[in-house]
């Protein structure tokens, strides 16, 4: 890659502002770029004979659905909407433009998440399908994403159970109706110590009801589980540490 002293202005950026307007930034100025108002630098298409399996995800970080190219980064989605601080996720952010060997590269991430602890770039690629030309426009961004103080990272698969249980905690994400303070039952419970899920739920007025809160409270973080384990009621449940000036439902 050609990396001279003025590789942060020839590097550029183009960002789509509206459905007929673009603006293109150099590297060093990608902190100027208000990218909460920007719209997907290109379309996702739909055809009966295409391989990857493009879609919409709904998620609860941000109240709305997002598209997606293939089930790989329908998975990031649903553990970005899992993990704690995201605020928003912008899909096919940017086009980045770079230079090797003085010959001109373009590559577009995937997405772009914004987070509590800063802006997040992010490529998704099967490990099996990296080629030497993807892990030059990789390095390129991680060079670009890092001149701008945001972090960069290449998802190329899940740890054994991450996903499984992540996809199983999801059916509890949408807001619970707590009338029989089931919450309060099971985090009385869990505050005793670790618990395995079924002496959890056996611990509260009515089992049943229980064990269909226990994954709502996962998802929001009031209740914490090993994600590298198969989940039932074998998981070990504990009670999450409560931030300093945060309550609990």
């Amino acid at each position: 890659m050609d990396l001279d002293e003025r590789w942060a202005r020839r590097w550029t950026t183009r960002w789509k502002l509206t459905r007929d307007t673009t603006a293109t930034y150099p590297v060093r100025d990608l902190n100027e770029v208000d990218v909460s108002r920007t719209l997907p630098v290109r379309r996702f298409t739909w055809r009966t004979d295409q391989y990857h399996r493009p879609g919409l995800e709904y998620m609860v970080s941000t109240s709305r659905h997002h598209g997606y190219e293939s089930f790989e980064e329908e998975c990031l989605l649903l553990v970005s909407d899992f993990a704690a601080g995201l605020r928003e996720a912008l899909s096919q952010p940017f086009r980045l433009r770079f230079y090797v060997g003085g010959k001109r590269v373009d590559h577009t991430p995937d997405y772009l998440l914004l987070t509590d602890s800063g802006p997040f770039v992010i490529d998704v690629r099967p490990a099996g399908r990296i080629h030497p030309e993807d892990e030059l426009k990789f390095a390129a961004t991680f060079e670009a994403a890092l001149a701008a103080g945001w972090r960069y990272g290449v998802v190329t698969g899940w740890r054994r159970y991450v996903w499984d249980t992540v996809d199983a905690l999801s059916a509890g994400r949408r807001p619970l109706t707590n009338v029989l303070d089931m919450h309060g039952q099971l985090c009385r419970a869990a505050a005793q110590g670790p618990l395995l899920l079924g002496d959890l739920v056996e611990q509260c007025s009515l089992p049943a009801v229980a064990r269909a809160h226990v994954p709502h409270l996962l998802w929001r973080r009031e209740l914490g589980v090993d994600l590298s384990e198969p989940y039932g009621d074998a998981s070990l449940i504990r009670l999450a540490p409560v931030a300093p000036g945060s309550g609990r439902s």
